[in-house]
């Protein structure tokens, strides 16, 4: 099968060829959208990542050129018109769960950043300045944090939590019970976030959870607490958040996705003037950390990406069973 991957890197050729199961590979760096949707001129399937757009208008002009599979390398959909995929009748298969170890240990990676202040205390020690004034932080064991959304993520990051001696509230629409068993405690999103030092975002982006972390629900935080993101960009609004943290209701940010990141991320814009004026003003906050959409990047979830990538594509060749195929 010819296939055109989209949103290439090195690191994305080498896995995937790495994988590859036979198939002809060609690489584009350029993301899929409007202005690209031509270059699927005589490919049978397109392989798309986050920031890749595949609206309607971009899914007429894949058909037309003969796409007959889209295979997202990536478990999130939301860049997809599924509705508009039905119609034409072009499966969209995705990876499901790779590592979910790896984005559960980034979220505590920058939850210990934030508490522990150790960015500023390595730039500090290579510039010969070893105090530790305005460098103290707060025990985990023992706080309250609360994890939305308990999927494969969500379970991993709360068995990290619960070796930090943690106490964990959590909300899901389909609480898992072996969580709950562990002493995990559900309730609503308002009961979960209350008096919680700690916010933890994992859950996927639906019209229902867009904006979820807005003015009003961040008036249920406890003053100074702190909110990760490691999910989808949008579950925040990010000007109530900027708002929360002048006022400092908000006490820290983690985020590794943005609402608007599809211009950013991923992208040396070292020698260039950055536009958006939101992400310019989270960066000047001393208690915003941002990373770049890396949270999945470890070697065992490419791995798991590109062996999963081609048994979706090997099973629509075959004609097998579409296991990770997404309905609506």
């Amino acid at each position: 099968m010819k296939i055109a991957i989209f949103s290439t890197y090195r690191y994305d050729e080498e896995f995937l060829n790495r994988f590859n199961t036979g198939h002809e590979l060609i690489f584009f760096t350029v993301s899929l959208n409007e202005q690209t949707a031509e270059l699927t001129k005589g490919f049978e399937a397109i392989c798309i990542f986050v920031n890749d757009v595949v609206n309607e208008s971009v899914l007429k002009r894949i058909k037309a050129n003969g796409v007959k599979l889209i295979v997202l390398r990536c478990a999130g959909f939301n860049n997809v018109d599924l509705k508009a995929t039905k119609v034409l009748d072009i499966p969209v298969l995705r990876v499901p769960a790779y590592s979910p170890e790896a984005v559960a240990e980034h979220a505590m990676a920058m939850i210990l950043t934030l508490d522990r202040k150790t960015h500023k205390a390595y730039n500090r020690v290579r510039e010969g300045n070893f105090s530790i004034e305005k460098l103290m932080g707060f025990n985990l064991n023992g706080r309250k944090v609360a994890v939305i959304g308990t999927g494969k993520i969500g379970q991993a990051f709360c068995r990290i939590l619960k070796g930090f001696g943690c106490r964990i509230s959590a909300y899901d629409l389909f609480p898992d019970t072996d969580l709950a068993g562990q002493g995990v405690i559900y309730g609503t999103l308002e009961e979960t976030v209350a008096g919680a030092d700690i916010v933890s975002l994992h859950c996927p982006l639906s019209d229902t959870t867009r904006h979820l972390i807005n003015t009003e629900t961040l008036k249920l935080f406890k003053p100074g607490a702190m909110l990760i993101n490691t999910s989808r960009g949008a579950l925040i609004n990010t000007n109530d958040v900027i708002e929360a943290l002048k006022s400092g209701q908000l006490g820290y940010l983690g985020l590794d996705v943005y609402e608007q990141e599809t211009a950013l991320f991923f992208h040396d814009l070292s020698e260039d003037i950055i536009p958006d004026e939101m992400i310019s003003r989270l960066i000047s906050f001393p208690n915003v950390l941002i990373t770049s959409h890396q949270g999945f990047f470890t070697q065992e979830a490419m791995e798991q990406i590109a062996r999963v990538t081609f048994v979706n594509i090997d099973a629509f060749t075959e004609r097998t069973e579409l296991v990770n195929e997404v309905s609506i």
